[in-house]
């Protein structure tokens, strides 16, 4: 019975953790887009605003670096909370503060504490599923699937929730909101959850962060240059484009890349049956490497489509669509992947470098959107995009290359 009540404890735990993620998932992309849209309204060009987001981006690196330490020392629930109540105190600080004040060096404070609070809530959520799900055959792949799908499905409703806000009301309203969604999800875990979610380890040392499995630190490398491919063109560069360049309003904008990431999100959540057919089970190294090369093509089809002087609208969106899709199955198996070669001993800190290469590759990706697009901008309309598209398809065919070395065996 004691076994059976730890179970039932341990699935109970985790849908708690899954809500609170969910809750910060939300907050985190509407502040994102409120950040985003209400500096780029003030006239701050495309790397003056990238540069906002500079320290969530480096903050995340050095939180997942530490973060897997801190989970498997204090356990899973503590760094929930501690990322849960980081999260509130950097709405505060936007919320709160007169908006003549909101500077640049002030904005990026509280962008840092935000990414210290989003990679400890996510790092707590995605160990746990290790711990709950074990390694039967194919739980592990659809719960994994499922929660990373539902997680940037939320993101996207984020980003449209930021955007609707930021119409209707004033920013420090706005961000109160999200101050007020992510307390009660706070609340909620601290009244609900029972027990602990995993054991603490009080003997774990910092020095075994670094893993010896070839295949974790081959991921993780992949991992860098994945979403380093997607934030290149995704976070600065394309909000800025289809509102200076296609004219958008900002709510169309925040709208379309809502329903973009809610598609992805949808897509991840599907991948184990989506590629059922192709693979016949679990995915491997093998399944990265053809998913990684396959994407490398659409931004490459994107900057020539629009070289040749094809609708921008037309080669953007439709191009975004593919994008996502293909994205989303790499992104599914890549989190598949890193669940299944960890050990189940140190899930938390083998998910805590990987997540530390994700984060890294975000930050680079985000300081070349704003960066690439700028310079870009100057020689023609679209040129700051293509510039982005290009670098998204160099790093993409990086992935591809480090997946090759993963070999095709069953994790």
């Amino acid at each position: 019975m004691d076994v059976v009540a730890e179970k039932k404890n341990g699935r109970r735990n985790y849908a708690i953790v899954t809500m609170a993620y969910w809750a910060d998932t939300l907050a985190d992309g509407a502040t994102r887009t409120l950040v985003l849209f209400y500096f780029s309204q003030l006239g701050y060009s495309a790397l003056q605003v990238a540069s906002l987001f500079l320290f969530y981006e480096l903050f995340g690196v050095i939180t997942n670096l530490c973060g897997g330490w801190l989970a498997s020392r204090f356990g899973l629930k503590s760094t929930l909370f501690l990322g849960l109540g980081t999260q509130i105190l950097a709405l505060a600080m936007l919320a709160l503060m007169p908006q003549s004040l909101l500077t640049v060096a002030y904005v990026m404070v509280s962008q840092a504490l935000s990414g210290i609070a989003k990679d400890l809530t996510k790092m707590s959520s995605k160990s746990a599923v290790k711990l709950v799900a074990g390694d039967g055959e194919g739980q592990l792949y659809r719960w994994v699937a499922w929660l990373t799908g539902s997680k940037n499905a939320l993101k996207g409703v984020g980003f449209f929730l930021g955007s609707l806000l930021l119409t209707l009301m004033s920013f420090p309203q706005a961000v109160a909101v999200l101050m007020g969604i992510v307390g009660v999800a706070m609340l909620l875990a601290a009244v609900m959850m029972r027990g602990d979610l995993g054991k603490a380890n009080k003997k774990a040392k910092f020095s075994q962060m670094l893993s010896r499995d070839r295949r974790i630190n081959l991921l993780s490398i992949a991992r860098f240059f994945l979403f380093g491919a997607r934030d290149v063109w995704f976070v600065v560069a394309l909000p800025v484009f289809l509102s200076t360049v296609l004219g958008w309003k900002f709510w169309q904008t925040g709208g379309f890349m809502a329903l973009w990431v809610i598609g992805y999100g949808a897509v991840q959540a599907a991948a184990p049956m989506i590629l059922k057919k192709k693979h016949g089970g679990n995915p491997d190294g093998k399944t990265a490497t053809w998913l990684a090369f396959g994407l490398a093509l659409i931004p490459l089809t994107i900057t020539v489509l629009l070289v040749n002087g094809v609708q921008p609208t037309l080669a953007v969106v439709g191009g975004l669509l593919v994008f996502g899709a293909i994205f989303a199955l790499n992104s599914a198996v890549h989190s598949y992947l890193i669940l299944a070669y960890a050990d189940h001993d140190k899930v938390a800190m083998n998910v805590g470098i990987y997540y530390m290469a994700n984060a890294c590759g975000r930050l680079i990706g985000t300081i070349l959107s704003g960066w690439l697009y700028q310079i870009g901008i100057s020689s023609q309309t679209t040129g700051g995009l293509i510039w982005c598209l290009v670098a998204s398809s160099i790093f993409l065919v990086a992935t591809g290359l480090i997946s090759l070395c993963l070999g095709p065996e069953r994790a």
